[in-house]
């Protein structure tokens, strides 16, 4: 019996200990539930300048956000004619 309490105990600890709000890559926090609500269906959810955004290659990106593109694995280059910039 006490064996059972003391994992029990153990256990309702661990579980205790987990956070709730789990801060996102550029430091906002991320709820469980505002995480479930943001999931893309194609590509990487992002929070990009405070804005969630679904990334993927191709898209269009901001060159002055260059550094948060690559934390998420993609990279923001020079691709048309136009001087639009894209994600690799």
């Amino acid at each position: 019996m006490k064996r059972r309490l003391a994992t029990l105990a153990v256990a309702a600890s661990v579980l205790g200990a987990a956070p709730a709000v789990v801060p996102a890559l550029d430091g906002s926090p991320i709820t469980p539930a505002t995480a479930q609500a943001h999931s893309c269906s194609r590509g990487t959810h992002a929070v990009i300048s405070g804005a969630h955004k679904c990334l993927g290659r191709g898209q269009f990106c901001a060159r002055a956000q260059a550094s948060t593109y690559r934390r998420y694995g993609f990279r923001c280059t020079y691709r048309d004619a136009r001087g639009n910039y894209h994600l690799t």
